[in-house]
């Protein structure tokens, strides 16, 4: 089964599910926050799509954090900061069984699904 992985009150998020949902597509919700990661998902994660992909520069919770953390960030400090603020992580991260693909856009949901 498809997962979506997320936070409930992205709009991003909340824009995939209606897609998924418009297209009869059958998924599972799996909200960071209330749901949790484990350093093992995230580590795997990483691992295939690098860390640089997953991590949101460009959101809220990485512009309130302290500049010490931002600067110089590499693979083992963006995963401690993923498992700590998950809404860091870019969103949605569709689980497709046989890989991830971070984000969305109603293109790249027509190609997957198509």
């Amino acid at each position: 089964m498809v997962v979506l992985y997320g936070i409930p009150t992205c709009d991003t998020v909340r824009k995939a599910r209606r897609w998924l949902e418009a297209q009869g597509v059958a998924y599972r919700f799996h909200d960071f926050r209330k749901d949790g990661l484990t350093p093992e998902q995230l580590e795997a994660w990483t691992a295939e799509l690098g860390w640089e992909q997953l991590l949101n520069r460009r959101g809220t919770t990485w512009r309130k954090l302290p500049e010490e953390l931002r600067t110089g960030i590499d693979r083992a400090g963006a995963v401690r900061l993923m498992l700590e603020h998950p809404a860091i992580i870019k969103r949605p991260l569709l689980d497709l069984g046989a890989r991830r693909v971070p984000g969305f856009t109603p293109d790249l949901y027509t190609e997957l699904f198509g």
